[in-house]
């Protein structure tokens, strides 16, 4: 069929080449509407809830909110894991689901399961909020803004209003997140002492505020025929208005709100400070939607940006921090890298053939193959992304080789007099069934990867189907266009050339020794197939390659109770040691937030790579000694993702064994050479002043604990946000929040004498009613799985991530747990597990489809066996290569070795091709088997070659941004050599021996049937 489908190209070319113009133009037409991210788009099924209930302890959380959410969702379908946080005034649980989910209905069922307890959960709660985990929520740009002359809530205002208004009308931006300013609020600084003169609580005045000072709709209303609208009108139109609002007292009292408090326009309390080289700043980052491309995206946000400027002069707004810059780098090398690998084959074919216009036809099947493959990723969603383009990078020597076999078993037929067109249909005829052969089993090596799972699994999958189709393209340009293109277009050769001299003829007294000494022979091949496994052991593994992006994120950790003045001196001192490395280029802090008053997050620019001396990782391990040394800190860097290169689980309900176990482990890590930054998530205590209740006098006064609980809560922090009475300017709706003075102006005597309101209408102070003293808490709670959970975490530094698991593994702390805590390996270590099991049985998978396919072509069932022989023998070069090299087996080897499957097989296949045909020729079986060796050695060479020529840029690590392709590269040229090498030698006595099996063993079965 294959011979037919050449033969009708080559007698008419009109359609053939009117097909390739059509998915040429198709496919680049598609290359310009594919979007350029860093990342596949990989969907991790997770959703998070979270519920607020502002001032609540973290125990108090856990207690009355996390444990009836955990219950809630683990009973939904397909629940991987549940992992919450605790803090203060915040439950944060995350639900992951298995991959394949339905991941909407899981959204929706998990929205039910919180919706069913909503009921159960403390009535003082915020709306609980359910939204589903993005895996590409991280920052596209961020920008710092500088505005002198303006005050830092008018300048926040403007990023949340203008800036943010502005960005999210560009095609793809999700989201503008505002780090550092204050919102701007009214504040109501109420007089202590004045509260307590006219007995009246912080709580009283802002529910006041809120019930009186507000607009409220009053119904509708027919007069004289018209029907009128009715509005209450009580929103106070100014701050001085505001003062003038009387507030009631009871028993006919009342009294003027600006008479006990001081009214003040102007921020919120600064809960954070951001500052940009030491100078205080407020950034914005800038997220993209889902698929959408980061090139196009970015430069659309940098676009708007300049139109904001323009429109802003007053204002400066500047980029800090570019993942664009990282993705077009990626982008860029890999292209160059493609390129580069695609004139180093050129280059290999004309070598071996000397001849320009069959090594322009060679090199045509490059375009031909790639440019309608970016069709078929545009059609199924893909993104051009580190991994798709890696695929293609590194797919070129594969491209030529259908054509290389082609073009070279035709250059010989025209060697022995035979004209272009003659020799093209010939060698159609003879070659064809090989060159369908050879790729059938690359697209059943790759093909299975799409259906891998896990997370790594969406990595594989856009590799293996950009590889698969890039294959099936250059097998049908082989089959009709090089035989077409070939009949009309080259010329016979003046004589039959030797491409590699007397190698030939060394070569075919190597493969008469070998069938003459068959069992040495087939004993060196077992020993070397022996040996290449002994390797497997010494090789380092890992999950993902190290990537230096230029910037280092570090969090600084000071003891539970700092102030935010304290944390902010910290990070400034920090920062002005990092500014000193002449690697840094600016430094971004930010002080409090989310995390915590006594917890800031830094960010380092680095210089770009090729302009520094040592690696990203380097800087970190050099500077971080000199950074510990700063007293009562933590300090640690994390990797990319914002986390810890290991991560190691401990959970138990026994919280006393649990943090004893944490410890003893942390210890323990830190006395592993290669780890650095090591450190456990378990909680510091937290300052508290704790007010105990007297429940005799409480229930005599007809005071009850939640009133006790609202007065101290709206007093110190003011109302919940839904709660506050607002006051509406230019559009705006300004929080009006009544509260006491924050700072060293509100003490422990202050909060004593609070008033309460009583049963009989009256008050009495707090002190009264309940004992107040210092005690401490958790700060924070994690829990896993329905556990309580402590994680011990370190970054690598030297070490590849299996091998420092095995030291931990073996340390003795995690020898001795005690039998009610439990260890879990998540982060990289999880999915460097998963990774592996799923890979060998997706290479099981595909050396089944392998040998089915070989079945259904040649209708034989011993004879794939041996042209599957080259398999095992490519492995050892593979492992050879990555233990030389010194490179982990990773995620990008593993990839490597799943492409090394599919190329070595074609070695095998070629041979053994000729070999049954010039059997069937009626050639005895020793003539057939050297003949073959020996004609057949200068395509298998010239293919070889020619992979190894389309890779080599990428291992040697030409350009920037190879450190997750160059494992592939090193693993596949590895293999490629020693199966290449070894099958020349191997696989003829192979084909012997089954010769001799199938000779004994096919008689015999006729007579059974």
């Amino acid at each position: 069929m294959s011979m037919q489908v050449s033969t009708w190209a080559i007698r008419n070319p009109i359609p053939p080449i009117v097909l390739f113009l059509a998915l040429t133009i198709a496919g680049l037409f598609a290359f310009s509407k594919i979007p350029i991210s860093s990342m596949p788009n990989v969907v991790v099924p997770a959703v998070s809830i979270t519920i607020n209930q502002p001032g609540a302890a973290p125990s108090e959380i856990e207690t009355q909110i996390t444990r009836g959410v955990e219950g809630a969702l683990a009973g939904l379908r397909g629940v991987k894991h549940i992992t919450s946080v605790i803090s203060e005034g915040v439950s944060a649980t995350t639900v992951e689901f298995h991959l394949g989910i339905d991941f909407d209905r899981a959204m929706n069922d998990t929205r039910d399961a919180v919706a069913n307890i909503r009921d159960q959960l403390p009535r003082t709660i915020q709306e609980p909020q359910v939204r589903r985990e993005e895996a590409d929520d991280g920052s596209l740009l961020s920008y710092v803004a500088d505005a002198p002359e303006m005050r830092p809530e008018d300048l926040a205002w403007f990023i949340d209003d203008t800036v943010t208004r502005n960005l999210l009308s560009v095609p793809g931006v999700a989201k503008v997140t505002r780090h550092g300013g204050v919102s701007q609020e009214i504040s109501v600084i109420l007089d202590p002492k004045r509260l307590s003169a006219f007995g009246v609580t912080a709580a009283d005045i802002s529910r006041q505020l809120a019930q009186t000072s507000a607009d409220f709709a009053g119904g509708r209303l027919v007069q004289a025929g018209t029907e009128y609208s009715v509005r209450a009108l009580g929103g106070a139109k100014s701050v001085a208005a505001l003062r003038d609002t009387w507030i009631g007292l009871g028993s006919g009292r009342s009294v003027r709100l600006g008479d006990i408090a001081d009214i003040i326009d102007g921020g919120a309390e600064a809960r954070s400070i951001t500052r940009i080289d030491g100078k205080q700043a407020v950034t914005f980052s800038v997220q993209r939607a889902k698929g959408a491309s980061e090139i196009s995206t970015g430069a659309a946000i940098k676009t708007a940006i300049a139109e904001i400027q323009a429109a802003n002069p007053s204002i400066v707004l500047t980029e800090v921090f570019s993942f664009v810059d990282f993705t077009q780098t990626s982008y860029d090398s890999t292209m160059s890298a493609f390129i580069e690998g695609a004139v180093l084959t050129i280059l290999v074919v004309f070598f071996f053939l000397r001849d320009g216009r069959a090594t322009a036809l060679a090199a045509l099947t490059i375009p031909l193959s790639i440019i309608p493959t970016f069709l078929v990723i545009h059609l199924l969603g893909f993104s051009l992304n580190f991994v798709s383009l890696m695929a293609i990078s590194l797919v070129t020597g594969v491209l030529v080789d259908d054509a290389i076999v082609e073009i070279e078993n035709i250059h010989r037929h025209m060697a022995s007099a035979k004209k272009p067109y003659d020799a093209a249909m010939i060698a159609a005829e003879e070659i064809g069934l090989a060159v369908v052969a050879t790729t059938a089993v690359i697209c059943a090596v790759f093909l299975p990867v799409s259906f891998m799972g896990g997370t790594a699994g969406q990595f594989f999958k856009e590799f293996g189907v950009t590889v698969a189709v890039a294959a099936f393209f250059s097998l049908v340009v082989a089959r009709m266009l090089t035989p077409l293109i070939a009949a009309y277009f080259l010329k016979a050769p003046p004589h039959k050339a030797e491409a590699v001299g007397g190698l030939t003829a060394l070569y075919r007294r190597l493969v008469e020794w070998t069938l003459d000494n068959r069992g040495k022979t087939v004993g060196i091949a077992a020993i070397s197939v022996a040996l290449s496994f002994a390797l497997l052991p010494q090789l380092s593994t890992g999950y993902l390659p190290y990537e230096d992006y230029s910037q280092s994120s570090l969090t600084i950790e000071l003891p539970r109770g700092s102030t935010l003045a304290q944390t902010d001196a910290v990070a400034q001192r920090i920062a002005k040691t990092l500014r000193k490395r002449p690697e840094v280029l600016y430094v971004l802090t930010s002080s409090g937030g989310d995390a915590g008053v006594n917890v800031a997050s830094v960010e380092v620019k680095l210089v770009p790579p090729n302009a520094r001396s040592i690696s990203q990782r380097d800087f970190e391990s050099l500077v971080l000694p000199e950074l510990m040394e700063e007293p009562d800190i933590r300090v640690k860097f994390a990797n990319s993702a914002g986390a810890k290169d290991i991560s190691i689980a401990l959970i138990s309900e026994n919280v006393e064994a649990l943090e004893a176990a944490a410890v003893a482990i942390e210890r323990d890590m830190r006395t592993i050479q290669g780890i650095n930054s090591v450190g456990s998530t378990m909680p510091l205590a937290q300052p508290e002043i704790l007010i105990i209740p007297d429940f005799a006098k409480a229930a005599q006064l007809g005071v009850t604990v939640q009133a006790l609980s609202d007065a101290v809560n709206i007093a110190t922090m003011g109302d919940t946000e839904s709660s506050l009475a607002k006051l509406n300017r230019d559009g705006r709706r300004l929080p009006i929040r009544a509260r006491l003075a924050a700072g060293s102006e509100t003490t422990l005597d202050t909060i004593r004498e609070l008033r309460l309101p009583t049963v009989s209408g009256g008050s009495v102070p707090l002190g009264t009613v309940a004992d107040i003293r210092f005690g401490a808490g958790p700060a924070s709670i994690e829990r896993y799985d329905r556990h309580r959970k402590i994680a011990v975490g370190a970054n690598l530094d030297g070490l590849a991530l299996g091998d420092a698991m095995t030291q931990i593994q073996g340390l003795p702390s995690m020898r001795a747990l005690p039998k009610d805590v439990e260890v879990r390996n998540t982060g990289d270590a999880e999915e460097m597990d998963d990774l592996f099991s799923r890979f060998l049985t997706t290479i099981g998978l595909g050396m089944m489809m392998v040998y089915a396919i070989q079945v259904l072509l040649y209708k034989d069932w011993i004879q794939p066996f041996t042209r599957m022989a080259a398999l095992p023998l490519s492995i050892g070069g593979a492992f050879l290569a990555l233990l030389l090299t010194g490179t982990d087996l990773n995620m990008p080897a593993a990839i490597g070795i799943l492409m090394l499957m599919g190329i070595a097989d074609k070695n095998s296949i070629l041979l053994v091709d000729y070999m049954v045909e010039r059997i069937r020729g009626g050639a005895d079986r020793r003539e057939a088997i050297i003949e073959a060796c020996t004609i057949r050695a200068r395509p298998i060479l010239m293919t070889s070659l020619a992979m190894l020529g389309g890779m080599v840029p990428v291992a040697v690590g030409f350009g920037l941004d190879t450190a997750f392709r160059a494992p592939m590269a090193i693993a596949v040229i590895g293999g490629l050599i020693s199966s290449t090498a070894l099958s020349l030698v191997f696989v003829p006595i192979l084909f012997d021996y089954v010769r001799d099996l199938e000779e004994w063993l096919v008689p015999r079965l006729q007579r059974m049937l």
